[in-house]
């Protein structure tokens, strides 16, 4: 008799595990589940029914320690699909499985956008929006360095309740690697002095590329129009120096509007990258394509039409832009 009822015990239990979960409502929704640090197994075992699976507790709990991994459950944010089992659980919650969201920084965004884009994801915890950008830079280690640029264009998953400035640590080291790596592979006649200026010039050629093919000839002529001591006279600069006065429409005084950022004003680089660039900007920008020319004009249609003259140049612009 009793040999029959461990073998009926154990038949119920083995059913039991494989089951999947029984949850509140109908529905394909996941449930969320929530682990706080220090919570003990028993309490875990309190909280995946707290969140909504309909079983006994006790029930649980006892699974936990049976399966000799109670102790190995860690604290984090997860979620309990429907159809999930005892045992597909307990090991979610072992490896540390945790529900992770997505966040895309994308080529070509300024810090402004980045901002932006961080404090509309409801997930993440809004750390860095109490800081000003001194703070948050001096936080991650870069005190008096400026933001902008600094970030990689990626996308980056984290898990619920997360920092946001955790989420930027890891976009600042992965920029720090992929400029590393693209500084290293420089061409020996380039007129940068500094990995930093790199980064600036890479942050420009990112804003003025409008067909990929086209960025390393547009690396070219900035190097050129650098080695001779020309102005860079690019556009995005300007804009970005005027900020939130922008309003899409760039005009003749703008251009004549004095900012460290205004390339028509200033020789040289701005001070500071104008968006984060990509990995293919950043190697242009260190290893430009071979050619004489020193002006481009948009043709209409995203590519550029390139001029090593000014005549040359200017027929251009009559012919692209002005349909002359």
């Amino acid at each position: 008799m009793i040999v029959l009822v461990v073998i009926a015990l154990g038949g119920a239990a083995y059913w039991w595990l494989h089951q999947p979960l029984q949850m509140t409502g109908a529905g394909t929704q996941a449930l969320e589940l929530a682990i706080e640090p220090g919570t003990t197994p028993r309490g875990v075992a309190r909280d995946v029914v707290a969140a909504g699976v309909n079983t006994d507790a006790r029930l649980l709990y006892a699974w936990f320690r049976f399966s000799g991994q109670d102790r190995a459950i860690k604290a984090g944010n997860y979620e309990i699909p429907p159809g999930t089992t005892p045992i597909g659980l307990l090991r979610k919650l072992a490896r540390g499985e945790e529900a992770l969201r997505a966040l895309t920084l994308v080529e070509g965004w300024n810090w402004r956008q980045v901002r932006q884009a961080l404090a509309r994801e409801e997930q993440l915890r809004h750390d860095a929006a109490t800081l000003t950008d001194e703070a948050l830079m001096a936080q991650l280690g870069r005190p008096g360095v400026a933001p902008e640029g600094r970030f990689f264009p990626d996308t980056y998953t984290y898990a619920k309740g997360s920092s946001d400035i955790a989420l930027l640590r890891r976009a600042l080291h992965a920029m720090d690697r992929r400029l590393e790596a693209a500084w290293a592979q420089r061409a020996a006649d380039t007129p940068l002095k500094l990995a930093d200026q790199a980064l600036i010039l890479a942050s420009i050629v990112e804003k003025e590329t409008g067909k990929a093919s086209d960025r390393g000839q547009i690396a070219g002529v900035f190097t050129n129009r650098l080695r001779v001591g020309m102005l860079l006279q690019t556009d995005p600069t300007v804009i970005y120096g005027l900020g939130e006065k922008f309003d899409g429409n760039l005009r003749r005084r703008d251009l004549q509007t004095d900012t460290p950022w205004n390339t028509y004003t200033r020789a040289g680089l701005p001070p500071t990258p104008i968006a984060m660039p990509g990995k293919a900007s950043l190697l242009a920008a260190v290893q430009p394509d071979p050619t004489r020319a020193l002006y481009f004009v948009a043709k209409g249609d995203g590519t550029s039409h390139f001029s090593a003259s000014l005549d040359e140049h200017n027929r251009a612009v009559n012919r692209y832009q002005r349909g002359q």
